[in-house]
């Protein structure tokens, strides 16, 4: 059978065949050359196509039930605001358990089995920067294939969160109920990442708890922030079981979306991911050099070996070993017309 062409590829993604979406979220979530120098092409055909998204972070600490929360009001955007939704996930500690925190679908499947939804886990095999790197790529794919609103999950583990909230619009925390000292574990910096933050399980016996915890947590933004600083974030409470609250968290979430837009503060703040993701890029791309050039690992075998009967120094070695990079920059696949 003929390989599909890049062309041919990104005509599918545009029709929305979910089957070629998966395949080109595959391709810009592998690191072989071949695949990485298809996906640039890929993305480069894409990108009149791209932007259009409502981008939305989502993180939790764990108990906050992330992927029930996702899955209701995944289900009310779909059926009830008739967007076309898409979640990803971003989970660095995935190739090390076996599994992404998408990795119990049961939790999302009412959200799943329709018709405008697409999920996909977290890429396995890798740092946060590579995860990274695919998640934003792959968002650029689902935005050219129609998707209006792209919910990032984030594991909740500190630099996750940073890392999404530089690819995403408004970025959303949710909280269980915690009062006194439970609050004190709650990170300032994760608290000044929030633009909107919602305390879930507001309900049944859970329900008064969840109040408290909110009124707690706005008291503590104020601790935190000062009005000059920043626009403070709403604390919201709501029930992913019964669904109150739902319609006002995500109003929240398009408010603040809207806000951004009218202070000309969006564009602003895109384009500053855009900055951030090309020198992420450009470092990527040369960690990668550096790491797989037969002459970068000839060179630094030879340096360690030196630096170890204190032949060389560490400051010689490192010279010797950009010495043979340097050498080795026509070898490399960007130093080509062909990536």
């Amino acid at each position: 059978m003929r390989r599909m062409s890049v062309d041919e590829l990104a005509v599918k993604i545009r029709e929305g065949s979910r089957g070629h979406i998966a395949r080109a979220i595959t391709l810009v979530e592998s690191s072989r050359p071949e695949h990485r120098r298809q996906a640039h092409e890929l993305l480069r055909a894409l990108a009149p196509d791209t932007g259009r998204a409502f981008r939305v972070g989502i993180s939790g600490v764990p108990g906050a039930g992330k992927s029930t929360f996702i899955n209701a009001m995944g289900v009310k955007l779909i059926q009830e605001r008739h967007h076309r939704v898409a979640v990803l996930a971003i989970d660095p500690s995935s190739s090390r358990t076996g599994g992404s925190i998408l990795g119990d679908r049961t939790r999302m499947g009412e959200f799943a089995a329709l018709d405008d939804a697409f999920v996909r886990p977290s890429p396995s095999g890798g740092h946060l920067g590579g995860v990274a790197r695919a998640t934003r790529e792959s968002m650029l794919v689902l935005e050219a294939a129609g998707y209006d609103v792209v919910l990032v999950e984030t594991v909740g583990v500190g630099q996750s969160e940073v890392a999404v909230s530089g690819m995403v619009d408004t970025f959303l925390m949710l909280q269980v109920a915690r009062t006194g000292d439970q609050l004190q574990g709650i990170k300032r910096g994760i608290l000044e990442l929030a633009d909107v933050i919602a305390v879930t399980k507001a309900d049944g016996d859970n329900a008064g708890a969840a109040r408290v915890a909110a009124r707690e947590l706005s008291i503590a933004l104020k601790l935190v922030t000062s009005e000059e600083d920043r626009r403070r974030a709403p604390v919201l409470t709501c029930s992913s079981y019964t669904g109150e609250g739902l319609d006002a968290v995500w109003d929240a979430v398009v408010h603040h979306r809207e806000e951004l837009e009218s202070a000309g503060v969006l564009r602003e703040r895109r384009l500053a991911q855009q900055r951030d993701w090309l020198w992420n890029m450009v470092r990527g791309e040369l960690e990668e050099a550096l790491r797989t050039s037969p002459k970068v690992r000839a060179a630094a075998a030879e340096v360690e070996a030196a630096l170890a009967t204190e032949e060389l120094s560490a400051l010689e070695g490192a010279q010797e070993i950009l010495r043979a990079f340097a050498d080795s920059m026509s070898d490399l696949p960007w130093s080509r017309d062909t990536w």
